[in-house]
Order: C-alpha cells, then sequence, then structure tokens
C-alpha cells in the first residue's frame, strides 16, 4: 500500500515512483523492506530450537499456547507501529509464535491422527494457511482504499484474531497420547486414546505407543542421536525435504505478488486483486490435496505437482522475458498478463496439492518417537533459514538475474522431483512406530535401516 510505504519506507515508495518507466526488475529493492518481510522467519528459525524442548518436556498443547500468545502480542504491536523498529519488533513476535506452532502443530496432528487419515488431517494444518493467506490478501484490497491512508493497520492488527483461536483453542484441546506417555500420564493418554479414536478397542494401539515411549526414554541425547547411521534417512528427508519446498519459489510468489504484479504492470488495485486470486488458487488447490493424499499417496503428488510447477516456472521466466528483455523496460499487454496469471495459478496449484502440505506432512511422520522432537526441530529450522534467505535476497536476485530467477527456480524443480523419484519411499497408510520398516525396505535406504533394528518388525504388519 502505498500509505504504508510512504510513512515507512518513504525511500521505496519514491524509487518505485521514479521507475515507472526505467527498469522494472529493481524498482522495489530494498534491504530494508526486505527485512521487515523475513525478519519473521529468522526470529522463528532461532525459536524453533527452545520450542523443541517446550514441545517435549510440556507437550504439544503448550508450546501451541505460547506461540498464540506471542503472536497475539506481535500482531497488536504491528498493527499500533509508528516506526520501522516496532515493525520489525512486533515480526520478530509474530516470528517466536510461528516457531512454536511450527513445532507443535504438525507433530500433534500425526499423533492424534490414525494412520489412515493422518496425511488428510495433517494437511489441514497447510489448508489452514493457505485460508489465512487467501483472508489476508481479501482484507488488503478491502482496505487499501481507506481514506486516511491508515488500512495498514488493518491488515497487520487482524493477524491478531487467529492468534486469539489457537491461544484459547490451545488450552481446550488435550494433549496427545503419545506425550502423556512420555510425560509419565498414561491413565490420562489411555483416556484420550479411547476418546479420539471412539472405541475401548486401543490396548494395541496404545501398548505400541508405550513401547515407543520406553525406547524413547532410554535415549538421553536425541541431538546427538538423530546423526547416528540408522537414522540418516530420516534426517536426510528431515534436511531436505524442506530446504526443497522453499527453493520452489513459492514464498516469492506469495509473499510479494502484489510486488510482482505491480512490477510487471498491474496498478495497485489490479496487483491485489491478482494476489487473491492466487490465494484462491492456494486454497482450493490444498483441498485437492486433503482428498487424494491418502489415496493417491505422497510420491504421486511430489511427481505430478513438481512436474507442472516446473514447466509453469519456464513459461512465467519466458513470458516476462519476452515483454522486458534484460533491460527491464517494457509494459506488458493485458493478453500477456492474463497468461502470465493463469501459469502462476498453476505453478501455485501445483504447490498446494504437492510440496505445500507434504513439504510439512512428510518430515513429521517419518521420525520414530525417540527423535522426533529434535526432528521436528529441524525440519522447522532449515524451513525457516531458506525463507529468511529467499525472503531477505529475492528483490535484490530479482533486480540482478532478472527473469532469469525464474529459471533459477526452475533447475531447483527438476532436482527436487528427481530426488523424490529416487529416495523418498511410499509413507501412506503407515503407522508412525512401524515407519522404520519402511526405510529398511528401501533400495538405497535400506542399507542404513535394518529390519532387525525395528522395534515392531512383527507387529501390525497390516498397517504398513
Amino acid at each position: 500500500m502505498d500509505s504504508f510505504l510512504k510513512q515507512f519506507f518513504p525511500s521505496v515508495y519514491a524509487q518505485a515512483e521514479a521507475s515507472k518507466d526505467a527498469n522494472q526488475y529493481c524498482k522495489f529493492n530494498s534491504q530494508l523492506l526486505t527485512l521487515f518481510t523475513s525478519s519473521l522467519y529468522l526470529a522463528a528459525l532461532a525459536t524453533s530450537f527452545v520450542a523443541a524442548s517446550v514441545t517435549r518436556v510440556f507437550g504439544r498443547k503448550w508450546s501451541m499456547f505460547c506461540g498464540g500468545l506471542t503472536f497475539l502480542a506481535g500482531s497488536a504491536l504491528n498493527g499500533a507501529a509508528t516506526d520501522v523498529l516496532m515493525l520489525i519488533l512486533g515480526r520478530i513476535l509474530l516470528g517466536v509464535g510461528v516457531g512454536f506452532a511450527n513445532q507443535s502443530v504438525p507433530l500433534y496432528l500425526s499423533e492424534m491422527a490414525p494412520a489412515k487419515l493422518r496425511g488428510m488431517l495433517n494437511i489441514g494444518f497447510q489448508l489452514m494457511t493457505t485460508i489465512g493467506i487467501l483472508a489476508a490478501n481479501l482484507i488488503n484490497y478491502a482496505t487499501v482504499s481507506i481514506e486516511g491512508g491508515w488500512g495498514w493497520r488493518i491488515g497487520l492488527g487482524l493477524a491478531g484474531v487467529p492468534a486469539l483461536v489457537i491461544t484459547v483453542g490451545a488450552l481446550a484441546l488435550p494433549d496427545t497420547p503419545n506425550s502423556l506417555i512420555a510425560r509419565g500420564y498414561h491413565e490420562d493418554a489411555k483416556a484420550v486414546l479411547v476418546r479420539i479414536r471412539g472405541t475401548d478397542d486401543v490396548h494395541e494401539e496404545y501398548d505400541d505407543m508405550v513401547a515407543a515411549s520406553e525406547e524413547a526414554s532410554s535415549i538421553e541425547h536425541p541431538w546427538r542421536n538423530i546423526l547416528e547411521r540408522k537414522y540418516r534417512p530420516q534426517l536426510t528427508v528431515a534436511v531436505l525435504i524442506p530446504f526443497f519446498q522453499q527453493l520452489t519459489g513459492i514464498n516469492v510468489i506469495m509473499f510479494y505478488a502484489p510486488v510482482l504484479f505491480l512490477t510487471i504492470g498491474f496498478g495497485d488495485d489490479a496487483s491485489l486483486m491478482s494476489a487473491v486470486i492466487t490465494g484462491l488458487v492456494n486454497m482450493f488447490a490444498t483441498v485437492v490435496s486433503i482428498v487424494s493424499v491418502d489415496r493417491l499417496g505422497r510420491r504421486a503428488l511430489f511427481l505430478q505437482g513438481g512436474t507442472q510447477m516446473f514447466i509453469s516456472q519456464i513459461v512465467v521466466g519466458t513470458l516476462i522475458a519476452l515483454q522486458f528483455g534484460t533491460a527491464g523496460v517494457g509494459e506488458m499487454s493485458r493478453s500477456n498478463a492474463m497468461l502470465l496469471v493463469l501459469f502462476i495459478c498453476l505453478y501455485v496449484a501445483g504447490f498446494a496439492w504437492s510440496w505445500g502440505p507434504l513439504g510439512w506432512l512428510v518430515p513429521s511422520e517419518v521420525f520414530s518417537l525417540e527423535i522426533r522432537s529434535a526432528g521436528q526441530s529441524i525440519a522447522v529450522c532449515v524451513n525457516m533459514t531458506l525463507t529468511f534467505i529467499i525472503g531477505q535476497s529475492f528483490l535484490s536476485m530479482l533486480c540482478t538475474l532478472k527473469f532469469g530467477l525464474f529459471y533459477f527456480f526452475a533447475g531447483w524443480m527438476f532436482v527436487m522431483t528427481v530426488f523424490i523419484a529416487l529416495f523418498l519411499p511410499e509413507t501412506k497408510g503407515v503407522a508412525i512406530e512401524e515407519m522404520n520398516l519402511v526405510w529398511s525396505r528401501h533400495w538405497f535406504w535400506g542399507k542404513y535401516v535394518s529390519i532387525e533394528g525395528t522395534r515392531h518388525g512383527s507387529r501390525r504388519s497390516t498397517s504398513v
């Protein structure tokens, strides 16, 4: 919003206004502006390590509560901001909230869900994220024309609404049976398990959880043990899946959609409306993933979505190259602009039913209990690190690489799709307690994980 830029980033506003007929690639290039956006992810990165201990020692629900509370404080600070320092401090508090939530929510969903529904329920996490993105875009679109130029305060301050929901909601939720058993509340754990499964016949699943907890309790140093050879497959996935997720370039599109559309010639209102359109595509495509993930499996969605995103990035980069070249000077025709929006929507759809939800689901489900909190922290850490780096460098990269930036991300799409094809086994319908069996049977990872080393080699084989 112009009013926001004028108040907090006047030099960026002046640069954007001055460059209407100049290099379009560089019109919003500002390290201070990107620091405002990406400081959230740096804070989330730092918080993920503390959140791992809170999640393990106090339970999943209290980690969610901490996240909601700090996010609430951050949204209040941002909505009332009078200078850039207040904005960035507010973003840091939001980042602390994100760090706690990203640590605890995927674990909570994975541990509460039955194996056959785990994918669908866990992707609810991503669906709510897409609804939040869409709501933010709609609020921005509705408030951009408020007289007096204070609409941005509504956009930033209303982040307190979902923060209040998760803060109050966490108090009402039971903790997971796995967490309760690990902390010695065995009877409470059995009562929760009976409640969420809707049957008293939970003895076998409960016994598996107790056995997993006993093995986990014998592990004194999960951060050291996760480096052991037998956990090499899970550690690789915990690092590379979130690493690749950010190198799809999705946060470039979703963070800076209005800026990107402004850059290629859309007006203020039109750029925000285009961001609303991509937000709608993002939300509905995530529903596709919810419906299909436990039917088609993780690999099929990864491979199809990755191929679609690769093609879309190539087309988007080529359209921008033909219009603006390397000089960044030109004006996009209406037909080409609509074509560009179409392929950006195809790209967003491919992400929303593959790398978006599965980038959180797969790392949350592949770890055994004794290293699960540590593994999830690593996944969050890698995700937030890459998000910060790309968020902080995108506008500079766009200025330097120009349309080649989209080819850069397309190249990574090719690499990650090949990785999934060769190295990720299918995990749909597999009980978390049985996950080691999947790794032990993989053509490559089997040499790191032996069937003899798995705890439940002969139990509940029907779930595999």
